[in-house]
């Protein structure tokens, strides 16, 4: 038995009040339970019980076994000497604070049924633990802790952002550059997409926005791609040449130093994920005049967003995958995938990192609205949920199932899961069941 199941059934008073007594068979009466702690210190704050017509206010301190209060060293820690009261499933020694003051322990009595009901979520061996259960779900509780997820996604999401937004000295144009940059590397290639961002300021960009070549020759000159060692093919090809040429002008007026060309991988891509025909896509979104991410706060229309990203690389990518070697002529657009990719994963998280920290509430909504006009993302978490008779009607329910899966399910959070609790409390009278979370997450938080 885990703790936490114990500091679940306190905390809801899933147990027997009625065997709640002490040494001598007098019965306490829990009046508030106190507020969950997940920090140092006792597990639960400002608890008050009634003892024999007394009111005690304290905090208390659960354990599967009393012994553990010493084995854990809160015997000598004087942060315990106000429990009032020590909850466990079994009392098996006599406890003491650091004071020498014996602690009233009480074992908790419960419906077994709960602890089997729990281990047995908690021991499936699939990845979703409630996979042959999850579809008899109330769709109004479903739908509820999914719309509290996909804004607990998004504000993990945030946290990620803000920590770029404070090392750019909170510049969001930089920002979204960066965040946009990492996500052009599509996972293979995310780690030297992120160097060359960093080693390639937007400042720099900017100052070239209205001359394509000369923005990509600044991104694939940083990029190392220039490097005739990696192209041997392209000595003679004169787009090759010009970009060597401009970058070897840039980079002396801008102190650039490449990374290193060998740390972009092609092998296991498809030919159009190839990081050549990136660069140049990135290129083109990033040669506008005025901020990107300035221009994206205003919009409102999902297919406007879907304009900035929905683009071709030059024309010399038309007939080439890789600098030098010519291939059948077809256009190398980001395609629809990559644009989900960018809308789900770049542009709205920053925009509602943006309408958090502004206090715009509008923004936020928007945000997230956007998700709802986003076709759901196929892989294979959305898969196993869909197994499990889960459908995704849009990115609004994938993203919402994705954290489910990666921060819930994986952990087996099941107790801090609504679908868990409803389980797991099957055939039980509760209060608020629907709020019934070992912690119950916030609706929205600030960054």
């Amino acid at each position: 038995m885990k703790e936490e199941f114990l500091h679940y059934l306190w905390k809801y008073s899933l147990y027997s009040a009625d065997k709640l007594l002490d040494n001598e068979g007098n019965r306490i009466i829990v009046i508030n339970p106190g507020e969950y702690n997940r920090d140092s210190g006792p597990d639960f704050f400002n608890a008050r019980i009634s003892l024999k017509g007394t009111i005690w206010a304290g905090n208390v301190e659960i354990h599967t076994q009393s012994s553990h209060f010493d084995l854990h060293g809160h015997n000598t820690d004087p942060a315990f000497d106000n429990v009032i009261l020590h909850v466990v499933a079994y009392n098996d020694k006599r406890i003491f604070n650091s004071k020498g003051e014996e602690l009233l322990t009480v074992e908790l009595t419960f419906d077994e049924c709960l602890l089997g009901k729990y281990s047995a979520l908690i021991n499936k061996p699939s990845a979703i633990a409630c996979s042959d259960q999850v579809k008899n779900i109330d769709p109004v509780l479903l739908n509820s802790w999914l719309s509290s997820l996909v804004i607990e996604r998004m504000n993990t999401k945030a946290e990620f952002i803000n920590k770029i937004l404070v090392e750019t000295g909170y510049n969001w144009e930089e920002t979204f550059y960066r965040i946009l940059t990492r996500y052009f590397g599509f996972r293979i290639n995310t780690e030297p997409f992120i160097m060359l961002a960093n080693a390639l300021t937007l400042k720099i960009i900017w100052k070239h926005a209205n001359d394509l070549l000369s923005v990509e020759a600044l991104l694939y000159g940083t990029a190392g791609m220039l490097d005739v060692d990696l192209f041997r093919e392209a000595i003679d090809d004169d787009y090759f040449l010009n970009l060597s040429k401009e970058y070897k002008i840039l980079s002396v007026k801008y102190s650039l130093h490449p990374i290193h060309g060998w740390l972009w991988k092609f092998s296991r891509l498809r030919p159009s994920n190839f990081p050549t025909l990136r660069i140049s896509q990135l290129a083109v979104i990033l040669s506008v005049s005025g901020g990107l991410f300035s221009r994206i706060i205003e919009i409102k229309e999902i297919s406007v967003l879907r304009s900035i990203f929905d683009v071709s690389a030059t024309s010399y990518w038309d007939t080439h995958y890789v600098f030098g070697k010519t291939s059948r002529s077809s256009i190398k657009s980001t395609g629809k995938l990559a644009v989900d990719i960018f809308l789900i994963n770049v542009v709205i998280p920053v925009l509602f990192l943006y309408g958090n920290l502004k206090n715009r509430d509008d923004i936020c909504e928007r945000a997230v609205a956007f998700l709802e006009n986003i076709d759901a993302e196929n892989n294979i978490i959305t898969r196993e949920w869909r197994n499990a008779g889960i459908s995704t009607e849009s990115a609004f329910y994938s993203q919402s199932l994705i954290h489910l899966r990666n921060e819930y399910c994986r952990k087996r959070r099941c107790l801090n899961c609504r679908i868990g609790n409803k389980i797991i409390t099957s055939g039980f009278s509760l209060k608020a069941d629907n709020e019934l979370l070992l912690e119950p997450q916030p609706v929205k938080k600030k960054v």
